[in-house]
């Protein structure tokens, strides 16, 4: 097999060498530590898929989360708590002493990259790489309203929006996107995830809305006296991003790109229901190379759309790697991995493209974990402690 990842990684005595996978008979036994920050549940999944490797290397995988009782921190090798509601200096420099203490070769972080994308100099001095985009891409994508001027600009299709930040707006908004007769929704303009999102629908309840499936959907008075009492208490009102609400299948496109915004491989993946459909549609996938490369967005991302009048228009894109990720190894390729070559070695190792057309279905899974005394599943986690070097 060879030596593998000459520039950065080290033996158990703490000496940089020529990364040999331990399979390889002779070969000097090498650890790769990898630590999944803010880890939730489907990093449980990209932690197997990292151990699982094709180049058949050791990986000690280190997970945190601010929730002791968070999933991932029972099937990780090494578990840690974040620290909740710090700055972002606190946050990086935790990080920091995290990485040194733990001697961590790769750091993926899905949140905080705010605080994090702007230090890979100081990450590397400690002899971490830090797998995220320029801080310039962050910033930009953290905003939606940002992300639909910029991408709108370059010509990546976007669907009409208005951004809100007082009751006034927010009528104005409602009142003018509402002449194209299409139900709207609204979304705060940070990075909340899904949170806050929400259907405006001024119809009254009836008895068949309570038969089925609860909905995230609000009354456009019921928003509006929420800025209004939260504008008298002094409250922040976070911008609201007012738009037509698109009822079609989401389209999640996941994407490994090296620094710079050269797209290597994007996999769409059509959302219906509890089904994924792993889509080979060129023209999805080239909407997403366009806005890589426009950000210049690095290793692990993903790109977000849904259909309006026949026509894919972008939903949102995150400088980070999706929960689903996980589901493009169906596709016969391990995105997770083929990052941490890239980000190592400066080579994805994929030689073939990914099989495409399958469709999944999503399952629930259960995992057995070892309760503790005091109550907390961490499975068989070994504390941080255990392997910090002597």
């Amino acid at each position: 097999m060879g030596s593998f990842f000459p520039k950065c990684a080290r033996s158990r005595t703490g000496i940089r060498s020529g990364f040999a996978s331990g399979k390889r008979k002779g070969a000097v036994a090498i650890t790769l530590r990898i630590w999944l920050s803010s880890a939730g549940a489907a990093s449980v999944q990209v932690m197997r898929l990292l151990r699982e490797n094709p180049d058949g290397v050791e990986v000690t995988v280190f997970a945190s989360n601010v929730d002791p009782s968070a999933a991932a921190l029972s099937a990780c090798d090494v578990s840690a708590i974040e620290p909740r509601y710090v700055s972002n200096e606190e946050y990086a420099q935790f990080a920091l002493d995290f990485c040194r203490t733990h001697r961590i070769d790769v750091l993926i972080p899905p949140r905080r990259l705010d605080a994090l994308a702007g230090q890979v100099a100081d990450f590397a001095a400690v002899g971490t790489s830090l797998m995220c985009s320029p801080l310039s891409a962050v910033t930009a994508l953290t905003s939606k309203v940002l992300t639909y001027e910029i991408a709108g600009a370059a010509g990546i299709p976007v669907p009409p929006w208005r951004e809100a930040a007082d009751v006034d707006e927010f009528y104005a908004a409602v009142d003018e996107l509402s002449l194209t007769g299409e139900t709207l929704c609204i979304k705060p303009s940070g990075e909340y995830s899904a949170f806050g999102f929400r259907i405006l629908d001024d119809r009254p309840l009836t008895m068949a809305n309570l038969r089925v499936a609860p909905r995230p959907v609000a009354s456009v008075e019921a928003v509006a006296g929420a800025m209004r009492r939260a504008a008298e208490e002094g409250e922040a009102v976070p911008p609201l991003l007012v738009m037509p609400f698109l009822e079609g299948p989401e389209i999640s496109i996941d994407c490994l790109s090296a620094p710079g915004g050269e797209l290597l491989m994007g996999i769409p993946r059509a959302k219906h229901g509890r089904f994924r459909i792993l889509l080979d549609d060129p023209a999805l996938v080239d909407i997403a190379r366009r806005l890589v490369r426009h950000f210049e967005l690095a290793y692990l991302t993903n790109v977000q759309l849904r259909y309006r009048g026949g026509e894919p228009v972008l939903l949102e894109a995150n400088p980070r790697p999706s929960a689903g990720l996980f589901h493009t190894s169906f596709a016969d390729v391990n995105l997770p991995w083929a990052a941490v070559r890239l980000l190592l070695q400066g080579d994805s190792g994929l030689r073939r493209p990914p099989r495409l057309g399958a469709c999944l279905a999503v399952a629930e899974a259960v995992m057995e974990v070892a309760p503790q005394s005091d109550g907390q599943f961490t499975g068989a986690v070994r504390r941080s402690a255990d392997l910090v070097p002597g």
